[in-house]
């Protein structure tokens, strides 16, 4: 398994990440980029967004999917890099579950294949959504929101310390109430963990915060 975890930031914040995900994945295959958490108007600039994001890796090319029919469609195992953008964490996971690519992205990662997640992106690979819920609405009424789960139950908020000072500390207070029952890990825009089967490597020059039994511990 080989899993980027980014907390949501782009051009300078991930340029240390993007240099590490460079090393693992396999050049010869192109990327595919996974847009949906956005609204559909917006994958035109989604586009021309990764085009900027990606223009270092070694990579054939980037193809990108408009919707749950093409995502289908796609054998996963065409591809060296899967990249799952960011944008609204309940519509994504819909996406994901709804078109079955949230049980071929499992088969995937078991073959060898790379995922590089960005906020929303990053959120679906833990425990649950419960973590980003005062951040995005759920407007699909999206009732079963178990993620992937690759980080041992601890569920994921990104852009943690990127916001304003009162929205980090109504997230604070939040997941320091949601960790008496479940462990939460807050990212910065510019922290990327690489989770590579056992192993988690933290790349970026910020701390990460993790919350469990009601406590916050800053670590970096």
């Amino acid at each position: 398994m080989k899993v980027f975890l980014c907390g949501g930031g782009s051009g300078d914040q991930t340029v240390e990440a993007y240099k590490r995900l460079n090393e693992v994945i396999d050049r010869s295959k192109p990327c595919l980029y996974i847009p949906l958490a956005m609204e559909q108007e917006k994958y035109a600039d989604c586009y021309e967004w990764i085009r900027g994001e990606l223009k270092n890796i070694d990579i054939p090319y980037i193809e990108m999917v408009k919707s749950t029919d093409e995502l289908a469609a796609k054998d996963l195992n065409d591809f060296g890099l899967i990249f799952i953008g960011g944008g609204n964490t309940f519509k994504l996971l819909s996406e994901l579950k709804k078109s079955g690519a949230f049980e071929k992205i499992k088969e995937y990662l078991n073959s060898e294949g790379v995922v590089f997640g960005g906020s929303a992106g990053a959120i679906i690979f833990g425990k649950d959504l419960d973590a980003c819920r005062l951040d995005d609405i759920n407007e699909v009424n999206l009732s079963e929101t178990n993620g992937f789960d690759i980080l041992n139950g601890a569920s994921i908020l990104c852009h943690y310390t990127n916001r304003t000072p009162q929205k980090d500390e109504e997230s604070k207070q939040y997941l320091l109430e949601l960790s008496k029952h479940r462990k939460a890990i807050a990212l910065p825009e510019e922290v990327t963990f690489f989770v590579n089967d056992e192993n988690i490597e933290v790349i970026g020059n910020k701390p990460y915060y993790f919350f469990e039994n009601g406590v916050i511990d800053v670590i970096g």
